[in-house]
């Protein structure tokens, strides 16, 4: 059957069910017991989970990062691979790319920003309901080879049930003066009538270049020497951009079917390309350096049915339509031109227990075609004369998966199953040939509640990647990363073999967790620097070999009293490509921090973490100095009326002013931003 009528009986399907998202509100990663993750399809808790899914709550978003990688980058295990100020992927447990899917609300994001760490995630954790880092069998209903772990954005903006009294919202305003940022976000829900809610929100932001630390000086060639000027901002780090939802839904006592639209715009620069000498914002982008230039429309479909016919709990389906390009460009003049339309819609239902197993079975089927011309803002690409300097030709990816999952409780032993398989087929417009090709994973994972209190977690997986059209097709310039790419259409599945232990303790003062995990990849493919330039552009190779990734992760905190808490925290991994060291591996990162809850509403936090020299790294990469990072917050927060709340922060971050450079980032000569302070305030209703 074609892939439209797949896709079109599954949207039928989406509208005609009612349903509701089962969301639970989780305000706290320590409450481990009472999380509840709204990715997963099945009511867990995280006990029934291997490891404990790490969740960020709106409250830590609304003070953080606006891009996805930084807002996750003081996580446990997870780092960023940030692109200057608008864009940055998560790095977990050492890898990223399409090895870390990052989800809206279980669903693809549908850009392209697998392609290259310049290209931003089009979702935005400042409007996100929270952020969940999803591991272990889990894993498996959304994605194969994401054997770190899987980010989802949950959003709001698709109502799921009635707002209390019809109308609750909130506003929030913020400034940063690292980057002159100036940050506003608003939604809000009302009730229409007894069973419609609509819901609007939108977020908008505008920020300069960011100021370096202290003594941050450029390099100035001038033919057979250089000069060094002393700067104060990293030229080309600006960033502007909004997001609107509008959505609504039906309700009713047994689930709800809604619908939203969703535009985003962005413009950013992308250091490391600019040719100017001053200081500029984004009014100047376009006689400043490199820069992207883009749009996002995405529209959405979702519906859940609570016991939708015999032998099952629960029906839930989602499709979704993602409009996106953006053009890169060197300052007015566009050197390429990058354009998306993609198709997703995934169907699950849970099913009764069966001889006290729980599960959910699920399918799943996407497209995404993609086009890069090189002619640049919305024109068509002049294939004669730009052919040689485009990435890869138009491709389109479409990928059908089928997926379970299913758990048991047995005496002090939880037991956890899931298996995926996935087809995937590309076409590509060129003389290359396309790709046929189906994977198959599975994992299992065991808990063990050995003493009160204690509890020791093993989670095994074979997971199969599909390689995706850049590393299959790739034959050309990306301008943003400066490399000349070389696919290689011969790549076989990428295969892994993973293994992960851990011990748990939560007491009535004492809590930790210890993880140890280790990772054995056949095929691992990856981009394999030539050490060979042409005119500037580094050349690199798609390849194949045999690579392993090992580290581990511990967290302990004390509760002192009712109104402190101490802790301790650290991570590290290590990562080898055939006995050499693979690129961009986090450094080890060891530190500290008290959390204080005063009364009357104050509240504070106190870190320090120390990030080590990274001096393991790849051919043609350079060590990257460690660095000691100190950050302070304090917060108060008051009711005024029965409903009404509102609270005011203020932040420091980087205190000491140290010099910051990421090893997981493509520019890690340039400096992260230096001493700066955050302030905000936000209302609720």
């Amino acid at each position: 059957m074609a892939f439209h009528k797949n896709f079109l009986a599954v949207s039928i399907l989406a509208a005609a069910t009612p349903q509701v998202w089962a969301e639970q509100n989780n305000n706290s990663v320590q409450t481990l017991e009472t999380i509840q993750v709204i990715a997963h399809p099945l009511a867990q808790t995280a006990a029934d989970f291997a490891v404990a899914d790490q969740v960020i709550d709106q409250t830590k978003l609304s003070t953080g990062a606006t891009t996805i990688g930084d807002a996750l980058a003081n996580e446990l295990g997870v780092y960023s691979n940030q692109f200057g100020s608008g864009s940055s992927r998560p790095v977990i447990r050492g890898q990223d790319g399409p090895r870390v899917k990052v989800l809206q609300h279980a669903s693809e994001t549908a850009d392209v920003s697998s392609l290259s760490p310049d290209h931003t995630v089009t979702v935005d954790p400042i409007l996100a309901k929270q952020i969940e880092v999803i591991r272990g069998p889990s894993t498996l209903l959304y994605a194969a080879g994401t054997v770190g772990g899987l980010v989802n954005v949950t959003d709001q903006k698709i109502p799921n049930q009635m707002p209390e009294d019809g109308l609750e919202g909130s506003v929030g305003v913020r400034y940063n003066s690292g980057s002159d940022e100036k940050l506003a976000s608003a939604g809000v829900t009302a009730g229409i009538g007894e069973n419609f809610a609509l819901r609007v929100e939108g977020s908008k932001r505008k920020a300069n270049d960011y100021i370096a630390h202290a003594g941050y000086v450029v390099e100035e060639p001038h033919g057979d020497h250089s000069h060094f000027n002393k700067e104060r901002r990293v030229d080309n780090t600006f960033a502007e951009g909004e997001t609107i939802n509008v959505g609504g839904s039906w309700i009713h006592d047994r689930g709800f079917v809604g619908a939203s639209y969703s535009n985003r715009q962005d413009q950013y620069g992308l250091p490391g390309h600019s040719h100017g000498d001053e200081e500029h914002g984004h009014d100047e982008h376009e006689e400043a350096g490199a820069w992207i230039d883009l749009k996002s429309e995405r529209y959405d479909v979702r519906t859940e049915l609570y016991n939708p016919m015999a032998g099952f709990e629960k029906l839930r389906a989602h499709a979704s339509f993602t409009d996106y390009k953006h053009a890169e460009l060197e300052g007015a003049e566009a050197l390429s031109y990058f354009k998306s339309e993609a198709y997703d819609a995934r169907l699950e239902l849970v099913h009764v227990p069966v001889l006290d197993w729980e599960g959910v079975i699920g399918l799943q089927l996407s497209q995404q075609k993609v086009k890069i011309s090189g002619t640049g803002h919305e024109h068509e690409a002049e294939e004669e004369d730009h052919e040689h300097d485009l990435l890869m030709a138009d491709n389109k990816t479409q990928k059908y998966s089928l997926f379970a999952l299913e758990h048991k409780q047995m005496g002090d032993v939880h037991i956890e199953l899931g298996v995926r398989a996935d087809h995937q087929e590309i076409k590509i417009d060129s003389n290359q040939k396309n790709h046929s090709d189906t994977a198959f994973s599975g994992s299992a994972a065991v808990n063990w509640e050995f003493a009160p209190s204690y509890k020791l977690s093993m989670v095994g997986s074979h997971q199969q990647r599909l390689p995706i059209a850049q590393e299959l097709y790739a034959q050309g310039k990306h301008h943003a990363t400066q490399t000349i790419e070389h696919g290689n259409d011969q790549l076989d599945l990428e295969k892994s073999n993973n293994i992960e232990l851990g011990l748990h303790y939560e007491g009535d003062k004492l809590d930790y967790h210890v993880h140890l995990y280790h990772n054995w990849f056949d095929n691992y493919i990856y981009a394999a620097d030539t050490g060979e330039e042409d005119h500037g552009y580094r050349e690199v190779n798609y390849r194949q070999d045999s690579a392993k990734f090992y580290g581990t992760e511990a967290e302990v905190s004390y509760h002192i009293n009712d109104t402190y808490t101490v802790g301790l925290f650290g991570d590290y991994v290590r990562g080898k490509i055939e006995g050499e060291n693979a690129p961009r591996i986090p450094a080890g990162r060891l530190g500290a921090k008290i959390e204080s809850d005063f009364a009357d509403g104050w509240s504070a936090v106190a870190e320090y973490y120390h990030v080590f020299n990274q001096d393991e790294f790849a051919d043609y990469e350079t060590e990257t100095q460690g660095y000691n990072m100190v950050n302070v917050g304090l917060s108060y927060t008051n009711r005024i009326a029965d409903k009404n709340s509102y609270r005011m922060y203020l932040k420091a971050n980087n205190l000491l002013d140290d010099q910051v450079y990421s090893h997981t980032s493509f520019l890690s000569t340039i400096p992260q931003v230096g001493r700066n302070f955050s302030m905000g305030l936000e209302y609720r209703f």
